[in-house]
């Protein structure tokens, strides 16, 4: 249904834009097969009604104009829809160079290149490479995820969905009905924050805990989105990026290089592993599982049982 809507828009703005006179309602639906396929007049009448509307919300200018014989007849003047000349300084040419880049490595490359290619052909100088001037930067969001491009575009399109998500202390997946606001990524990994229907609240997920297919369902979003989706600053007190305290913790030599990046201390042990100080805040224990038999932890002592916890959720799984 939103494809045939999308090409009975379209065509309805082709023959706005490409005629030179006036064109009444009738004429307008003998030119589109859509038009023509209505049960009835009224059905027309309301579809070219909702059509039009809709054009003009998307920024189309389109007038009506009445003839001698007292006709309505529409159009829209190509000089009335042009664009003005895009105009972009060098700075502004390497940001969206840099931009188009750093999907480089996702099904968003072609998108991205299109979208370079249309701003050449609309101003942007042939003889400038927005990416030479920060030649060193190398900007990559790896998207490895299968759950990506579906949740993109829902949150794009505002479609709820459903997915079966697997906690970190859980030994299976559970389904999960989810208003997808924003996606972000944090520190190599994808999340997605919406709202959760079952749970009733906000929550963030990560998508690579999502298992399977990415379902859209119908129906509107039934939570209010908030006017700034703050996805980082949710994940970083998971994280505990805002500790205010610390964990002494074992290490295994050569593992763990993230944990060593926000050590406070290290003092290198005799027997092939490393103690570490290490800041604790809410969500460590999650973090800590994921780097499995190369870390023990040593204190507090709550720490280590929620540690040990989740490792034997794990295990039974």
């Amino acid at each position: 249904m939103a494809i045939a809507k999308a090409e009975r828009l379209m065509n309805l703005a082709l023959c706005l834009l490409g005629t030179r006179r006036p064109l009444s309602k009738r004429e307008l639906r003998e030119s589109i097969e859509a038009y023509l396929e209505a049960n009835s007049e009224d059905a027309f009448s309301r579809m070219f009604e909702r059509d039009k509307d809709d054009l003009r919300e998307l920024g189309l200018v389109i007038e009506t104009v009445e003839n001698l014989d007292g006709e309505i007849g529409y159009l829209a003047r190509r000089d009335s829809n042009r664009l003005p000349p895009v105009t972009l300084d060098a700075e502004e040419a390497a940001a969206l160079g840099l931009a188009a880049k750093v999907w480089q490595q996702a099904r968003l490359a072609g998108a991205a290149s299109g979208a370079l290619q249309k701003l050449r052909a609309a101003g942007l100088p042939e003889d400038f490479d927005p990416y030479e001037a920060h030649g060193a930067l190398e900007p990559r969001i790896p998207v490895h995820e299968a759950a990506f491009e579906p949740l993109m575009l829902a949150c794009r399109d505002r479609r709820p969905v459903v997915f079966d998500y697997r906690k970190a202390t859980a030994a299976r997946p559970e389904p999960r009905h989810v208003e997808p606001w924003a996606l972000e990524c944090w520190r190599g990994h994808w999340y997605l924050a919406g709202f959760d229907r079952d749970r009733g609240a906000e929550r963030v997920f990560r998508l690579s805990r999502i298992t399977g297919k990415v379902r859209s369902r119908g129906g509107r979003f039934t939570a209010e989105i908030p006017d700034v989706v703050t996805v980082r600053e949710t994940v970083a007190s998971w994280a505990g990026e805002t500790a205010d305290r610390s964990a002494l913790i074992r290490l295994r030599s050569g593992a763990g290089y993230p944990l060593r990046a926000k050590a406070t201390s290290v003092r290198e042990l005799a027997d092939g592993w490393d103690e570490l100080e290490i800041p604790y805040g809410h969500g460590l224990d999650a973090w800590l599982v994921e780097f499995g038999p190369d870390v023990v932890v040593l204190e507090p002592a709550e720490l280590r049982a929620d540690v040990v916890d989740r490792l034997r959720a794990v295990a039974k799984g």
